[in-house]
């Protein structure tokens, strides 16, 4: 928790370059110092002013005296048997985040999945983070951090950096979007952190207008859709966001999505005991895969404590696949991860 002091201060991360320009200029100083400044922050990673070497002197008691920065901090690290490391964060406000690294060492893969608020306020019944209260979205700079902390953490347990970065962690990405497009932005920064968009996957629960929006951003980002249910009766149960943006509103969407994007949308399926696993829910599934190029990921149900959900068995799983696979489907089924550490897909809830 930062100090009253510093709270009365700017966050030097929500400052545009265009306000931070305006402010080095006021102090008599050139305006490329302003780039040096962001260049610190956001390529270097600096979370203070004294780090900025090539800034002189009376700029960065100039900045300290008006700014701070306010990083996360880790609180906490598990890591499960499987290799999976959670880790908690607190913030500069007291609330908890949680990210979670999934190395895949077999295909070079090493991936951060990063939170986007703090709760939730979509309450999709099976998901322990949509039974927390919605508190506020987090800054990029908070986005960021995550990426950074985990990095160091991959290096240091696998010797290598991350690879993929999925924004699936707890929150819905599109409802804090600027925020989002933001961290993105820095991410794939060819002078920073020089992420390819190809190897970032925005998950989201299914929010129409925004899926547009995103679909015309310069930056072309991988997007997955948490369906769980292909018809909207039975999604209506399980996703309240649906009642207002049922499933043929969101196919919509995606199709232009993929229209102006090109890339293969990913669509996340829970599967739920004998819920939405019938040959009928294989149908309908298939159905919503013919109008542009669909992978179906099938996902073990990750139990959470309060929620009267059971995940199908194996057998039950693996007969939905073949069901889809049969109707010429990509299809895969997915095996948790982290389970044991309350990492898993749809258990973040600050555990």
């Amino acid at each position: 928790m930062q100090n009253t002091k510093d709270t009365i201060k700017l966050d030097i991360r929500k400052t545009s370059e265009e306000d931070l320009m305006a402010f080095v200029k006021a102090q008599g100083m050139p305006a490329y110092r302003a780039r040096q400044v962001m260049e610190w922050i956001w390529h270097k990673g600096a979370t203070g002013f004294d780090e900025m070497s090539n800034v002189p002197k009376a700029l960065r008691a100039a900045l300290e005296a008006h700014f701070a920065f306010f990083p996360i901090t880790i609180d906490s690290v598990q890591k499960s048997t499987d290799g999976t490391i959670k880790s908690r964060f607190v913030l500069h406000d007291g609330h908890f985040i949680e990210a979670v690294l999934i190395p895949s060492e077999d295909n070079g893969r090493f991936t951060v999945c990063v939170s986007s608020q703090v709760g939730c306020s979509l309450s999709c019944d099976f998901c322990a983070t949509g039974q927390m209260k919605m508190h506020r979205g987090l800054d990029p700079g908070e986005i960021i951090d995550q990426f950074r902390l985990v990095n160091e953490q991959c290096k240091e347990h696998f010797d290598t950096t991350l690879t993929n970065v999925v924004f699936m962690g707890m929150g819905e990405p599109l409802l804090n979007y600027a925020n989002v497009m933001e961290s993105i932005r820095y991410l794939t920064d060819q002078k920073g952190l020089s992420v390819a968009p190809r190897r970032i996957t925005l998950s989201t629960a299914g929010i129409a207008k925004m899926i547009r929006r995103l679909a015309d951003e310069p930056i072309r980002v991988n997007l997955a859709l948490s369906l769980h249910a292909a018809d909207d009766e039975k999604r209506n149960r399980i996703m309240a966001i649906n009642e207002t943006n049922n499933l043929s509103v969101l196919m919509d969407a995606l199709s232009y999505f993929y229209e102006k994007n090109k890339r293969r949308i990913s669509y996340e399926y829970i599967a739920f005991e004998h819920f939405n696993t019938t040959p009928a829910d294989a149908g309908h599934l298939a159905k919503l895969c013919r109008r542009f190029p669909v992978l179906v990921n099938i996902i073990e149900y990750n139990k959470v404590e309060g929620v009267p959900f059971t995940k199908a068995g194996r057998e039950e799983t693996d007969r939905f696949a073949r069901a889809l696979i049969k109707q010429g489907i990509n299809v895969t089924v997915r095996r948790s991860r982290g389970k044991d550490i309350d990492a898993a897909c749809g258990q973040l809830a600050n555990k």
